[in-house]
């Protein structure tokens, strides 16, 4: 994605385009794979002399709470993000040991209103699936 990109999609989540947030975002898209804040930290610090862990860490989560990015949770515990550029709702295959993060175009949202209403009498605010496994090429190793 372009920088100007990242521009307008910052602007119309009322998010401030600070020189940090477009590098978080420039370092996740140049990503393959989902990545942990150290990791990004790591490849940030060097061109920012004032940048903590936990900058990284509000930043991302600022990111998340916009949509613009995805967080990651992992079956070791651990929070990693990526980049999806794919707006529209849908769910994440992730491959728990390359790191690759797939798009799930199936949602069963339909079914889960229908259960929690009939069921439980409540009414679903949001939801987040999340698939975890071993991708195609990880099986074959």
């Amino acid at each position: 994605m372009a920088q100007s990109s990242y521009l307008n999609e910052l602007k119309s989540k009322k998010l401030k385009a600070t020189p940090k947030r477009l590098a978080i975002l420039r370092v996740l898209s140049a990503a393959s794979v989902y990545l942990g804040p150290q990791e990004i930290w790591e490849q940030l610090k060097k061109d920012f002399k004032k940048l903590g862990l936990p900058t990284v860490y509000r930043n991302l989560e600022e990111l998340v709470d916009a949509g613009l990015v995805s967080r990651i949770i992992h079956p070791n515990r651990r929070l990693y993000y990526f980049l999806c550029e794919n707006r529209l709702q849908h769910h994440h295959f992730i491959c728990v040991q390359c790191g690759k993060v797939q798009d799930i175009s199936f949602c069963a949202e339909a079914q889960l209103l229908q259960e929690v209403d009939q069921i439980y009498g409540g009414k679903i605010l949001s939801h987040t699936l999340q698939v975890n496994g071993l991708c195609r090429c990880c099986l074959k190793h």
